[in-house]
């Protein structure tokens, strides 16, 4: 009976090698390649163009903090109950990825997906663009849905990273059908829904990442895969000068009982 075999495209260790992509780590691989390039190959098994590897190191860095969001509190949080547990902290942290914080993404990418899927043939002109994303907005609000990338609780005035990615894959050549999508949204947006909202970063993430192959279904990874980052500095951060058991303290001593039959 013939051994199983479990193939795979990306690392095998052998006693004395460790390859990945079929090439020699310590040799071919270490000091040769960035970690964003090497992190867009594991994902997609294609190193990166310049111009998609720009983009990339871009999207990781826009996502990579944003302050004190409910994930990094999440974080700080655990690392107080358990100190001796790093993983356990920064793992509270990416497990509150979801549709308000750090899901926003791949819900977009997915969005704008299957708007395009929907139609024959691309737009060639803006007006052909927002009778595309009016379709989509239209769509999504009968459905009683939040259309993912537009509104930002904090920046209402418009997202700060927003325009400097569109700039960034537009010199790089990598603004594709998701990101003019996106843009028309933002352009259609207000007449549809009547009311103005900016298109977000997290928003833009997502379209740029798709423009430049990331498959929709990984999309949230990738922004987790940032994210981690922030959160490790969040909690090297609690180390040096911690807040959380302010937070706690805090919490607890305004905590009022209520009667739920009162």
């Amino acid at each position: 009976m013939s051994e199983p075999q479990f193939p795979t495209s990306l690392g095998v260790s052998t006693t004395d090698s460790i390859r990945l992509f079929g090439q020699s780590l310590p040799d071919e691989l270490i000091g040769h390649v960035g970690f964003g390039e090497l992190a867009y190959r594991l994902i997609t098994l294609r190193p990166p163009t310049a111009g998609q590897a720009r983009v990339f190191d871009a999207v990781l860095v826009a996502l990579a903090d944003h302050g004190f969001t409910p994930t990094a509190i999440a974080a700080r949080l655990t690392y107080l109950s358990a100190p001796e547990a790093l993983q356990g902290a920064l793992a509270a942290g990416l497990l509150g990825g979801g549709s308000r914080f750090l899901g926003v993404s791949e819900d977009t990418g997915a969005f704008l997906a299957a708007a395009l899927s929907s139609c024959a043939e691309l737009p060639t002109d803006d007006a052909g663009w927002d009778a595309l994303a009016t379709e989509a907005v239209r769509e999504r609000r009968a459905a009683g849905g939040f259309v993912p990338g537009l509104g930002h609780h904090l920046h209402k005035d418009g997202d700060p990273r927003t325009p400097v990615l569109f700039a960034l894959a537009r010199a790089e050549g990598e603004f594709g059908p998701h990101l003019t999508l996106f843009e028309a949204v933002g352009r259609v947006a207000p007449a549809v829904l009547g009311k103005q909202l900016p298109l977000n970063g997290a928003g833009a993430c997502g379209a740029a990442l798709a423009d430049i192959g990331i498959p929709p279904a990984l999309l949230r990874g990738v922004v987790l895969l940032a994210r981690c980052a922030g959160l490790l500095g969040h909690l090297a951060e609690e180390i040096r000068n911690p807040i959380a058991d302010t937070v706690f303290r805090s919490v607890e001593s305004h905590a009022v009982y209520v009667d739920p039959d009162a």
